[in-house]
């Protein structure tokens, strides 16, 4: 595994090797993406009947229910998820930053715009063909773009969602977990509760102690267990509705749902806050898009989840037919006798696999939601060289485990866990129908008509939905509710700090002219070496280096100022990713160079990341002697060069002549020795010797790092609610996060902090 990531180079697949890896891909997703989907028949029948909502003599009521769930499962997982939302994909990432993150590129409707140098360059901004825009969506974008206070709501609306889905993933390991293994009270009544919560906290703690395997071993190890799992639900359908009541089959027809609520009345409406507990998990699919592709998705929900799950629910509900007694036990004792332990064993294993794909979903998210400024500054491993999205967060993952185990403690029962679980999910589906409102006008520039039929379609059922858990709020609902509370506050305060942060510096840089020349007069001392500056600056000089040498006037000959920018794309080409260009004269030897990562990219090791730097530095001298060959970029710094992914063999085999006379540098070969003397011609003019020359030996004489270290406080003027978040929340967060430093691979011995203190 990789921490903080590596570059993943992309395959060249033929035919049956791209439908071989499809397949693949499909295969691993019944262990990651559907659990959460598969495991819903254990429990939702339970909890559908757990209220007011009793059975009659005649079969209105199980039917009506079999066809909402029945409708419910069709309309939402499939045709929304499955057939449209996954088309809104983010160049392959899912999950509701992904939808807000295409909005912020294409628009600036959000607050992520991330106008950094260079943006309009990197060709993942504008892979679609661009649709000739209409006058609704123009109308939109423009009503956002032009009230500050709507961009600042749809944030706080996209962290809510985002938020949300954080809080399934203490939900749902519990709800499935506890749900399976109470089964065990089936064959023996007098166990007591408390050994089925232990055994509970048992499976719980091996779930999250295989995370840090990856999605790919986890998915390889959990899809058998889910397609047996899939299998016997199935099977078993089909056996219950052949022997118990084969007529449950008109329940396909929507009429029985109008039936139900007509004769069910206000209890029907409340039983919906169990039914909804059919499709959880299909915001999960969408979620973890990105550990996949969406046609393995595809093939794996309809070919076999979809008809599995409508008949275990159709076999569970002719059994209830015949045995309305078990209502609160139906899933398990509807299993025949002979096969009740097997399946015991699966379903409690399966159950494990159910809360894989919430987990990686809140992975993703999180992961998202940390690059682009709105999530503390946490550890991820990337678990996979081939696919990008597969990661894991080691902070994350005890986080969820901790939560999880308090709530199995804390609640014990299935119908409270229930009605906090229903609520959370509803929530996530309606901001994911809300943002595909905007998406559908303003990215894909459709018909106001279409995406206020998709709106109205899927919305109304899912205020539905919504209304009847609302109800259940003081009956357990408010847990979601408290989770995600807690987490916006985290983003909110996040965000908020870390762009006054930025908002600080960028209004406290020092012009580069004036810099140059205040520190001629200084009596600077130009020290050998060669200096870093990081900075999220990609204009002038930095505050803090400023601060740095206005008390220490001393810096080294060579200076690259260094500015790490995360786009609003999930990734950033290899052969677009460096702007370098030059600060002052040649004489000055200072560069500027601004390295563009996606949102879903990790980053090099530090070593490697050292050398890439020289390497692009020293590309820069090569294009610009001769005469500007390559691409440039216009940037508040001037003008800067795009630098190619794979460098000349002439660069590198110039920087295999430092010390050694190798180095770790691969550009699809290993280090290589060469003289320096070996250089081409075009490298033989003196100016270019020179600088280049000069280069290579400050490189010898040392490389040095400096970042600052600020202490971020509210102006004595500003309010108690900005005190509050910035002095308290952001400088709580800001202390108990990884240290940039730390996040960069800065070695401890050639690094150099600045203090200073910003009053934002």
């Amino acid at each position: 595994m990789d921490v903080e990531g590596a570059t993943v180079q992309p395959r060249k697949k033929t035919s049956w090797g791209w439908q071989k890896g499809t397949l693949l891909l499909a295969y691993q997703s019944f262990g990651v993406v559907y659990g959460d989907l598969c495991i819903s028949p254990v429990y939702v029948y339970k909890n559908t009947f757990s209220g007011k909502l009793r059975l009659h003599e005649e079969d209105e009521e199980i039917l009506g229910v079999l066809s909402l769930v029945f409708w419910s499962l069709t309309l939402v997982p499939l045709l929304k998820y499955i057939i449209l939302v996954l088309g809104a994909d983010d160049n392959g990432e899912g999950g509701t930053f992904a939808l807000y993150s295409l909005m912020c590129r294409r628009s600036r409707m959000g607050l992520l715009n991330s106008l950094h140098a260079g943006h309009g360059s990197v060709s993942s901004y504008n892979q679609d063909e661009p649709c000739k825009e209409t006058r609704s969506s123009l109308a939109i974008r423009g009503f956002f773009e032009k009230h500050h206070s709507l961009r600042v709501v749809l944030l706080l609306f996209v962290l809510m969602g985002t938020s949300m889905v954080i809080g399934d993933g203490v939900l749902t390991p519990t709800m499935s977990v506890l749900s399976a293994v109470s089964g065990l009270r089936i064959k023996f009544p007098e166990l007591h509760e408390n050994y089925t919560v232990l055994l509970a906290c048992v499976v719980l703690v091996g779930l999250f102690a295989l995370q840090h395997y990856g999605t790919r071993r986890v998915g390889f190890l959990f899809a058998p267990i889910l397609l047996s799992w899939l299998a016997c639900i199935g099977g078993i359908g089909i056996y219950n509705i052949f022997r118990w009541n084969p007529t449950v089959v008109r329940a396909l027809s929507p009429y029985y749902i109008y039936n139900f609520f007509r004769k069910a009345g206000r209890d029907g409406w409340s039983s919906l806050g169990g039914i909804v507990l059919c499709i959880t998990g299909a915001e999960a699919m969408f979620a973890d898009l990105g550990h996949f592709s969406k046609l393995s998705l595809r093939l794996g929900f309809t070919i076999v989840v979809y008809p599995c799950l409508v008949l275990a629910y159709m076999g569970e509900a002719a059994y209830l037919s015949k045995h309305r007694e078990d209502l609160q036990s139906s899933f398990y004792k509807a299993l025949p006798d002979r096969v009740f332990w097997p399946v015991l064993f699966i379903a409690t294993l399966a159950t494990a696999v159910g809360s894989q794909a919430i987990i990686s979903a809140t992975f993703s998210i999180i992961s998202q939601c940390r690059a682009l400024g709105c999530f503390p500054r946490i550890k991820v491993v990337h678990t996979s060289s081939h696919v990008h999205g597969q990661i894991y967060i080691p902070e994350v993952n005890w986080t969820l485990m901790s939560l999880c185990l308090a709530v199995t403690i804390g609640f014990r029962d299935t119908e409270m866990i229930g009605n906090a679980y229903g609520l959370a999910v509803i929530l996530v589906m309606f901001a994911t129908t809300c943002l595909m409102f905007l998406v559908i006008t303003t990215v894909w520039n459709r018909s106001v008509l279409w995406a206020a039929l998709f709106a109205a379609g899927f919305g109304s059922m899912e205020l539905l939905y919504l209304s009847a858990c609302l109800a259940k709020v003081p009956h357990g609902g408010w847990l979601p509710l408290l989770l995600s509370l807690a987490t916006l506050l985290v983003m909110s305060a996040w965000h908020y700090g870390t762009a006054k942060k930025q908002e600080y510096e960028l209004q406290n840089k020092v012009c580069l002219d004036h810099f140059i020349g205040l520190s001629s007069g200084m009596g600077l001392v130009r020290v050998p070496g060669v200096g870093f500056v990081y900075s999220d600056s990609v204009a002038g000089v930095p505050p803090m280096f400023a601060h740095f040498v206005t008390n220490f006037p001393a810096f080294h000959r060579v200076l690259v100022f260094v500015s790490l920018q995360t786009l609003t794309v999930p990734k950033v080409p290899p052969e677009e990713r460096f702007l370098v260009g030059r600060i002052g004269r040649p004489e000055h030897r200072m560069f500027r160079c601004v390295v563009r990562y996606g949102y879903k990219e990790g980053r090099w090791d530090h070593f490697n990341f050292e050398d890439q730097l020289l390497v692009k530095v020293l590309e820069f001298l090569q294009l610009q002697q001769a005469d500007g060959d390559g691409e440039r970029c216009s940037t508040g710094s001037g003008e800067m060069s795009v630098i190619p992914a794979a460098p000349s063999q002439a660069v590198v085999d110039a920087l295999a002549s430092m010390s050694s006379g190798e180095i770790e540098y691969y550009a699809g070969g290993g280090a290589k020795k060469v003289r320096f003397e070996e250089l081409p011609a075009a490298w033989r003019r003196e100016e270019t010797m020179s600088e280049v020359r000069e280069l290579l030996e400050e490189r010898e004489a040392g490389v040095s790092y400096m970042i600052g270290h600020t202490c971020v406080l509210a102006h004595e003027s500003s309010s108690a609610v900005k005190k509050f978040a910035v002095n308290v929340v952001y400088g709580f967060l800001r202390r108990n996060s990884r240290r940039p430093a730390v996040v960069l691979g800065i070695p401890h011995t050639s690094l150099i902090e600045v203090g200073m203190v910003y009053r934002v």
